[in-house]
């Protein structure tokens, strides 16, 4: 991996979680926020594959465990990313995916993402963690990200494919 294809992958996860903490998360949207760098994740592993997907998922989701305000133990994020990352680069398509499948698959990872952070909090004892809270943000985050797939998903994987040699994937 080069080293415009690693600045221009950590470009768009900074940018994604910077907008998450400073605008995203000040909104007073009904039930909850979108998790964009989530959804930054998912568009990567769409274009890139598998590996390359729970490669970027860890690094983002370890970036959103320590940027400022994170309040749980560092690695829930991270592990949770890895997993989606992971799992939607095993629908990897050359060709592009339909908008529907692009829908199932952030339906899946996002609520995927949800329940493995919770899983994890539950296990580490975090207080927070309850069948209420889980099903919360659950609901908030299935729905707003999927809202928000069909603008960000195509913008992302377009700038993941662009500085990806063709038979590099």
């Amino acid at each position: 991996m080069t080293a415009q294809r690693v600045a221009i992958r950590w470009v768009l996860v900074v940018v994604a979680a910077i907008l998450q903490v400073v605008v995203v998360n000040k909104w007073h949207l009904p039930l909850g926020h979108p998790d964009l760098l989530l959804l930054v994740v998912i568009a990567f592993a769409l274009a890139s594959g598998s590996q390359r997907g729970a490669l970027l998922g860890f690094w983002a989701g370890l970036f959103a465990d320590v940027i400022p305000p994170a309040g749980h133990i560092a690695g829930r994020t991270a592990f949770a990313y890895t997993v989606v990352g992971f799992l939607a680069g095993l629908l990897e398509d050359p060709e592009e995916n339909s908008v529907f499948a692009t829908i199932v698959v952030v339906l899946g990872g996002s609520a995927a993402s949800v329940l493995v952070y919770a899983g994890l909090g539950g296990l580490l004892g975090d207080a927070r963690v309850t069948a209420g809270a889980t099903t919360h943000s659950l609901l908030a985050t299935v729905v707003y990200d999927v809202v928000l797939a069909p603008f960000v998903i195509p913008v992302v994987a377009n700038f993941a494919r662009r500085f990806e040699p063709v038979g590099v994937r």
